[in-house]
C-alpha cells in the first residue's frame, strides 16, 4: 500500500456507527491490532468500544466523529468534543495495515482544525495512558504537551476494556490551537 496523501474528510452519521466500531476494535484490541504500531492488545482485553455509545457521541451536538476515507472506504476516524473553550479529542483509530504513513498526522490536524474553525476552541485536550510512551512521543512531536496530571484508569468497567495489569492510568496532554 502506498502513503495515502489526500483522503477526504467528514462527520460521520448513524449510518456510520457499525464500520467505527469495527475500526476502532481493529486498531486497538486482538491480534488484528498487532499490525499497527497502536496496539493496546498487551494492556487490554475487551471492547474498545460499542454501537450504543457511539451513536450516542453523534446525537451529542456538542460531538464529532470525523472519518477520513479513500474512494468511500473508512480509513480512519477519531471523536472530538466540545467543552467550552477546550475540545476532548479521542477514540482515534486508523487501520493497522495503514499506520505509519501519515493518515494519522493527517486526521490529528483535521480535528484540530475543526475544534478550532467550527467551534472556537483554543485549546485540544486527551488522556493517554501513561505506559504507551511511543504514543505520547508522537503526540509530543505533534505539538501535545505533557501535563503530568494522572487520573486513575477506570478498572472494574467493561467499557474502556478489561485490564492485564494492575499499573494503567492516563495523563493529561494538551495542545494550544492557533490559528
Amino acid at each position: 500500500m502506498n502513503t495515502i496523501l489526500a483522503p477526504s474528510f467528514r462527520v460521520a452519521g448513524q449510518a456510520d456507527v457499525n464500520a467505527i466500531v469495527a475500526l476502532v476494535q481493529s486498531a486497538y484490541r486482538g491480534d488484528a491490532s498487532r499490525r499497527g504500531w497502536t496496539t493496546e492488545a498487551d494492556l487490554l482485553d475487551g471492547q474498545r468500544t460499542e454501537a450504543v455509545l457511539v451513536a450516542e457521541l453523534l446525537a451529542d451536538a456538542n460531538s464529532a466523529v470525523l472519518l477520513a476515507l479513500a474512494d468511500g472506504e473508512l480509513l480512519a476516524c477519531c471523536h472530538v468534543e466540545r467543552h467550552g473553550e477546550s475540545a476532548y479529542f479521542g477514540m482515534f483509530a486508523v487501520q493497522p495495515p495503514r499506520q505509519g504513513r501519515g493518515l494519522g498526522r493527517l486526521l490529528l490536524a483535521e480535528a484540530e482544525r475543526h475544534a478550532r474553525d467550527a467551534w472556537r476552541c483554543r485549546a485540544m485536550h486527551m488522556k493517554v495512558i501513561d505506559v504507551r510512551t511511543e504514543l505520547m512521543a508522537w503526540y509530543e512531536r505533534r505539538g501535545y504537551r505533557r501535563t503530568g496530571e494522572y487520573s486513575p484508569f477506570p478498572y472494574g468497567d467493561e467499557r474502556f476494556g478489561l485490564p492485564r495489569r494492575d499499573d494503567l492510568r492516563f495523563e493529561l496532554m494538551v495542545k494550544e490551537l492557533t490559528a
